[in-house]
């Protein structure tokens, strides 16, 4: 009788385990009241719904029509390298935390800097790539909390936010990735909503947004050399503006914004530099631009106003002010667009209700129309 009721135990453990198995585990951190066990099947039927791999640009490669992408092999983002529309996938980093970003030099080929988490806190760091021999060198102090930051157009420098003065403000810097010796401060601020957004075609003035909320925020110029910055966008107590991107014209005489200035939509606008005069170029369009770019040439500005949840993409003329003929994509969200430094092509990211997020390049044409000729997806 004993041995019949070791033998029930035993089943009827073993039992409980199998059961167990076929359930989803909630983690410690987790209270469960009154929710049933989620079987692990339903989980494998849902997990090719959430396990989708997407893809999204982080730079062209300066001289040919190459690219680097963020996607997911394994459990985080690393970058890989795509030589042509459609080709493989070239994993370049393997590490255990994500690779947030990277950015080739706009004129140097041989190397990029790319930003990466460290234990997972995303006190982000940067590091310089160096394309022939795979090495990579720590350009930050590996404690603090780093921005990516933006290339000056000579690619002989780059700026960079850190809170490594006092692990809390966040300050700017400059730095010649391919000297780490050259970091330097340039200027202290207070707060952590600063960030460098452009350099002037010059490299003597940079462009720093100060973000204070998703309603209001400020553009200020550095000096270069010096660090003493200068406010350029008006502080009203009494009014918030909210702007966005920004880049300077190729002949640094304007000052390209997105900004909700006396509008209840973000509009693609022009600032004169010298006389801080303003100009809206999309007042026509009753829709948020979200992003734009402007060609190598300063001819053309590529942008994309959320249109009803959609992404469209436009074309305007710097010169006139005007909307060229653009192509017309595919429903679904754009972002990340990007000129290459030849003009010829247009990289951007794109997803839509059947589709994950990829990388694309659309091949625009030099004539009159400036029509778009292909879309290309690189990976």
């Amino acid at each position: 009788m004993k041995q019949l009721l070791v033998i029930l135990l035993l089943l009827a453990t073993v039992s409980a385990i199998r059961a167990q198995e076929k359930t989803i585990t909630p983690g410690e951190n987790l209270v469960i009241d009154g929710i049933p066990p989620i079987p692990v099947s339903i989980a494998e039927g849902v997990g090719r719904y959430t396990e989708f791999r997407s893809a999204g640009i982080s730079t062209w490669h300066p001289t040919r029509y190459e690219m680097l992408i963020s996607t997911r092999f394994a459990d985080v983002p690393q970058i890989h390298h795509v030589k042509t529309p459609g080709g493989a996938r070239t994993q370049l980093t393997f590490f255990a935390e994500r690779v947030a970003g990277a950015s080739f030099n706009p004129k140097n080929p041989d190397y990029f800097v790319f930003s990466k988490d460290i234990g997972g806190g995303e006190w982000f760091q940067n590091f310089r790539y160096d394309v022939a021999t795979g090495d990579v060198t720590l350009l930050t102090d590996g404690k603090s909390r780093n921005s990516l930051g933006v290339w000056a157009r000579d690619g002989r420098k780059m700026a960079y936010t850190s809170t490594r003065r006092n692990g809390k403000d966040v300050d700017i810097y400059v730095i010649d990735p391919a000297n780490p010796s050259s970091d330097r401060l340039l200027a202290q601020n207070t707060g952590g909503g600063w960030f460098p957004v452009d350099w002037s075609p010059d490299g003597k003035q940079l462009l720093v947004v100060e973000y204070i909320s998703i309603n209001e925020s400020y553009f200020w110029l550095f000096d270069g050399q010096t660090g003493v910055g200068t406010l350029f966008t008006p502080r009203d107590p009494k009014v918030q503006i909210s702007y966005s991107g920004a880049e300077f014209s190729r002949d640094g005489k304007t000052l390209y914004v997105t900004t909700d200035r006396n509008s209840e939509f973000q509009r693609l606008t022009a600032i004169d530099l010298n006389t801080k005069k303003y100009t809206v170029l999309t007042d026509h369009i009753k829709w948020d631009v979200n992003s734009f770019d402007i060609s190598p040439d300063g001819t053309t500005v590529a942008f994309v106003v959320n249109e009803d949840g959609v992404g469209v993409l436009r074309l305007l003329d710097s010169a006139t002010g005007k909307e060229k003929p653009a192509p017309k994509l595919p429903t679904g969200l754009i972002s990340g667009i990007e000129w290459h430094p030849s003009g010829k092509y247009l990289g951007f990211n794109q997803s839509s209700a059947r589709t994950s997020t990829d990388a694309y390049s659309l091949e625009l044409a030099t004539g009159p129309s400036f029509a778009g000729r292909s879309a290309k997806r690189e990976v």
